[in-house]
């Protein structure tokens, strides 16, 4: 990076000083120190290339740049130069990042743990633990493993493992997994793996391997850039020792191959490569979504098939209260809510806080609640005007007495669970009056960007989500997806990835948590929602969307096509120019100036040509618009 700004900053001083009609001595100095600066590097790995027997594009770069400058463009040449060091630097700047960010994931887990022994507790090294240990866990604290629930209560948030929104309740028997939050209980758990062989470890070594195996993904122009660089190497060589071989001069057949050189040199190719891909990038970067590099860009445009996450994609990843059912006819409905909120007020649990939201939106006076007690992993209960009244999962409120409202309460609690909703039964002295059913907020503009999506690619998305089945299928139905697949854990994402690959499709991944990150890192492109993405997501993924609107997701695709279209009308220009300049050059005397000024000619008008796509109208225009907008 420091090399490519240093040949960043020399090439503009060179080009100011070269403008402000400075001495030649100066701006040459400047753009011969841009050469050195930006070229070393590339220009030492095409010799080991060379070496290797292979030729490799940036060095026929540099050579072509050094042709330039030894016939008097040297601003062409270290403009050319600039480019390739800059591309270079931002690839090797987005893998050090994902690889630091492999190593972070590890973080997630903490580094110590409480080990109970026959002698009471010891802290430990969470590396150490081995199969069979027993852990204490207190509210508030990171799970140092896999593990099995042996003794106690509490609610553990492990959205960051299997995406689910709500934090689980876990009793003896549940399993909970390494890096995920305890919540307000203490747990006594019997660790399962050793921490190399957890889910957490499991994720960062999928994300590795995806990066290793991904093949590299080559711009348009370098997928011939072997044959192309091979052939111009040795025409150019062709048409120096040809002339000669028939009696020509030095100086003429030099003059010509040099000739040759600069108008077949491939600077119009690149420039009808990047600027219009650098153009959409900047331009998506503008409406808020980043685009890593040319490479992505271009790719972004063959996508077929787009998977959606579910938490913190399609959903807002905030628990709301979606319905309210009152099992006692002497409470309504807006009764229900009301003690629920006035019982929850004090909990620090994250439903909680979502029914207390929900009264105060539907203006409740909450009344004062007195004598509360939370008991981890089952509920609350508090007093409100001399009555008890609690508010909790419904194995702990429902009990097992026959009473037609009981029965009325456990059906109700059942239907809502089979939709997919969380629901938490509210009791008045220990009698169900009501359930509230809680789920994740869907984003308002799912339905849209969904269309949108389907639109572009030609195919309807696809939601992996490892929120249950009943939940996920819901979302689905109300956003327009038809293919769902629920309950998936980082490496099943993976694997649905590399079979909708394997059926000929160009996956695009669309996630927000750490989860998602093998699965985005595995697909030919990841996108990250960046408002709520973890670090290890964003590193993962080769585009993120940092203004949190799910409809740049198709509207990105859609420039990226177009983007794809001017490359292609570009380069028709781009290898007119240089077909009719090497005819001209071979067949007769193309004077040196005229071959210089259309092989410039050419340059300019792809590059403007490729900037067209700056305009805001574009994005715009790229945003497919629903039958029946305005």
């Amino acid at each position: 990076m420091r090399w490519a700004a240093l040949a960043v900053a020399l090439f503009l001083l060179g080009l100011a000083a070269q403008l402000a009609g400075a001495p030649a001595w100066l701006w040459w100095g400047l753009y011969l120190a841009c050469y050195a600066a930006g070229g070393w590097e590339p220009g030492s790995v095409g010799f080991r290339a060379l070496r290797e027997k292979t030729l490799d594009v940036d060095l026929l770069m540099v050579v072509a740049a050094l042709g330039a400058a030894a016939i008097g463009q040297i601003t062409d040449g270290a403009l050319l130069i600039v480019i390739f060091a800059t591309s270079g630097a931002l690839e090797a700047l987005a893998t050090a990042r994902t690889e630091d960010s492999v190593r972070g994931l590890l973080d997630l887990a903490p580094e110590t743990a409480t080990r109970l022994t026959a002698g009471g507790e010891e802290t430990v090294r969470a590396a150490d633990l081995s199969v069979g240990d027993v852990v204490l866990v207190r509210p508030g604290e990171r799970i140092a493993a896999d593990a099995t629930v042996i003794d106690g209560g509490s609610e553990v948030g492990q959205a960051t493992i299997t995406g689910e929104p709500l934090p689980v309740d876990k009793t003896a028997g549940d399993e909970v997994f390494a890096g995920t939050l305890n919540g307000t209980g203490a747990l006594r758990i019997r660790v399962d793996r050793r921490a190399e062989d957890s889910v957490v470890a499991r994720i960062a070594m999928l994300v590795e391997q995806a990066g290793r195996t991904k093949a590299r993904t080559q711009l348009f122009i370098e997928k011939v850039e072997q044959r192309y660089s091979i052939g111009m190497v040795a025409v150019t060589l062709a048409v120096f020792a040809t002339p000669l071989a028939f009696g020509d001069s030095l100086q003429r057949a030099l003059l010509r191959a040099m000739t040759f050189m600069i108008v077949a040199s491939p600077c119009a190719v690149v420039l009808a490569t990047m600027p219009p891909l650098l153009a959409a990038i900047a331009n998506a970067g503008r409406h808020g979504v980043l685009v890593k590099s040319a490479v992505v860009m271009e790719r972004l445009g063959a996508t077929t098939r787009v998977a959606f996450d579910k938490t913190g994609t399609l959903t807002r990843g905030m628990p709301h209260v979606d319905e309210i059912r009152s099992v006692d006819l002497d409470f309504s409905e807006a009764e229900v809510l009301r003690l629920a909120a006035a019982v929850e007020v004090d909990s620090e649990h994250p439903l909680a806080a979502a029914i207390v939201r929900a009264a105060r939106a539907d203006g409740q006076q909450l009344p004062t609640a007195e004598g509360f007690v939370a008991e981890p992993g089952s509920g609350v209960s508090a007093w409100i005007g001399g009555c008890r009244i609690a508010a909790g999962s419904p194995a702990a409120m429902l009990g097992a007495g026959n009473e037609a409202v009981e029965r009325c309460a456990r059906t109700v609690t059942n239907t809502l669970q089979e939709k997919g909703f969380t629901a938490v039964v509210v009791t008045s002295e220990g009698r169900p009056i009501g359930v509230l059913a809680l789920t994740d907020q869907r984003r308002p503009e799912a339905a849209v960007a969904v269309e949108h999506t389907t639109r572009v690619t030609g195919s309807t998305p696809v939601l992996l989500t490892g929120d249950n089945q009943p939940a996920a299928a819901r979302l689905a139905a109300a956003v327009g997806l038809h293919d769902v697949r629920g309950g998936l854990l980082p490496d099943q994402k993976v694997a649905a990835v590399t079979e909708l690959r394997s059926e000929g499709h160009r996956v695009a991944v669309v996630g927000d948590g750490i989860n998602d990150a093998p699965a985005l890192a595995a697909a030919d492109t990841g996108i990250a929602m960046g408002g709520a993405g973890s670090g290890l997501t964003l590193h993962a993924a080769d585009a993120i969307v940092v203004r949190d609107d799910l409809t740049a997701v198709p509207t990105v695709i859609a420039l990226s096509r177009r983007a794809r279209r001017v490359v292609v009308a570009n380069l028709v220009i781009a290898a007119t120019f240089i077909a009719v300049l090497v005819i001209w050059d071979l067949a007769g005397t193309l004077p040196l100036p005229l071959g210089v000024a259309g092989h410039e000619g050419s340059t300019v008008i792809v590059g403007l040509n490729g900037l067209r796509l700056l305009r805001r109208a574009v994005w715009r225009r790229s945003a497919p618009e629903l039958p029946g907008a305005a």
